[in-house]
């Protein structure tokens, strides 16, 4: 009996000092949290801004017939720009929320909620950018068994926007997976 009274008074007299360990950490989580949705926010946003924006125009003979590409051409570049909006709206709508778990480190429920639509936000993401992927490598190689041909040869400039259009968006899928993992993380360490 007295065993099992000195394990229980050894277990409660290291508990305060273990909290604000545990509360320490869960916040230095939380401010991570808040600066890489800012850095998700600048690499969404500017993915959908430069595939966007993407066109060009090459002439054909003369001035009067001409060659025109813009991403609004292809649904794939479309459901791209649309998914890096949403996602961008996403992590606008949600650092507020991100910005309690720093006020309150021990927040639990807010933390689920993160954790559930970054895993949604980081599906759509990657959707969004493997549709694009997709149609950027065909306009780069082409497929000659389907006879496409590669238009990159011809259109430089519109082809070199969308392949960069594509590192931030994929550079944000990145960081909503090291979210979600820190969102885990702190989940894990209040049990």
């Amino acid at each position: 009996m007295t065993k099992d009274v000195v394990i229980e008074h050894g277990e409660s007299s290291k508990a305060p000092f273990v909290a604000p360990v545990a509360a320490g950490v869960n916040r230095a989580v939380s401010i991570i949290d808040v600066f890489l949705r800012f850095i998700a926010i600048i690499g969404t946003i500017g993915s959908a801004i430069a595939m966007g924006t993407t066109n060009e125009t090459l002439p054909f003979f003369t001035q009067f017939i001409q060659f025109e590409a813009k991403y609004s051409d292809l649904p794939s570049f479309t459901f791209f720009v649309a998914a890096n909006a949403v996602v961008c709206t996403y992590l606008v709508l949600s650092i507020p929320l991100s910005i309690v778990n720093i006020i309150r480190p021990s927040a639990r429920y807010s933390r689920l909620i993160l954790v559930f639509f970054d895993a949604a936000m980081l599906a759509l993401l990657t959707a969004g950018a493997s549709a694009a992927a997709a149609i950027v490598y065909l306009a780069h190689k082409g497929n000659v068994r389907a006879n496409w041909f590669a238009i990159c040869q011809q259109f430089d400039s519109f082809c070199e926007r969308i392949s960069g259009s594509l590192i931030g968006s994929f550079a944000a899928m990145v960081i909503l997976i090291v979210l979600i993992f820190l969102s885990a993380l702190a989940l894990a360490r209040r049990h």
